[in-house]
């Protein structure tokens, strides 16, 4: 990561970094980053499928430790047309209220 945006670190280690959402859409918006580039999911290669899985234990990490297992999502924006406006992938973890179906 190269800290050009200042972050509020929740969460690193040698493959992940987790930081707050500095928009947050719910109580509990944290972003999950590997530290490997690669722009969204769609660029993702079969070797990529460990940090993207680490990505969401990370988040459910996360949510424990917030008190938040009641209900939480994690979720990727792939491409514009879904929201994507930062090309690295990353996980989002919204919790901490009541998230509606169907999203967006």
């Amino acid at each position: 990561m190269r800290s050009e945006i200042p972050a509020r670190k929740v969460y690193e280690d040698e493959h992940v970094f987790a930081f707050e959402d500095i928009h947050p859409q719910a109580p509990t918006h944290v972003l999950i980053v590997p530290k490997k580039h690669f722009a969204g999911l769609k660029e993702a290669q079969a070797e990529d499928a460990e940090v993207i899985g680490r990505c969401h234990l990370v988040a459910a990490q996360i949510a424990r430790q917030r008190e938040i297992e009641h209900g939480y999502r994690t979720l990727l924006n792939v491409g514009p047309g879904a929201g994507q406006s930062v090309f690295h992938l990353h996980v989002h973890l919204l919790g901490g209220r009541r998230l509606s179906w169907p999203p967006g």
